[in-house]
């Protein structure tokens, strides 16, 4: 089976830095975009940065200047650094990739389970 697996959430003083891991497991081809989206209670899920398919990256304006997004496409990783970190930064982080295609899957869609993070003193 095909699941996407998150590490590196905890907590963080505000002002520092946090990387974020996310690893596509299984016998997989391809993975179309990959990237981090988060939520606070009370709040709408939202898009913190995506490595597209085709190369380029969409960064929220939130986080633009403070986070940078890579891929290891031949270990099916996608990496959120993040510097100069704030208190309204905190919620569940998820990793989200599409357009999988596996050994039984031609076109999959997953979301991670989510990684806490907590900015705060």
């Amino acid at each position: 089976q095909v699941q996407l697996v998150e590490s590196g959430g905890g907590l963080v003083q505000p002002g520092g830095s946090l990387e974020l891991s996310c690893v596509a497991s299984g016998t997989i081809f391809s993975i179309g975009s990959m990237g981090w989206y988060r939520q606070t209670p009370g709040k709408e899920r939202e898009m913190v940065a995506v490595y597209m398919s085709g190369g380029s990256t969409k960064i929220a304006g939130s986080v633009k200047g403070r986070a940078t997004i890579s891929r290891d496409y031949a270990q099916k990783t996608v990496t959120l650094q993040m510097n100069n970190l704030d208190p309204s930064d905190s919620g569940v982080y998820y990793c989200h990739a599409d357009r999988i295609v596996s050994l039984t899957d031609r076109d999959l869609t997953l979301w991670g389970q989510g990684t806490l993070v907590t900015v705060s003193s």
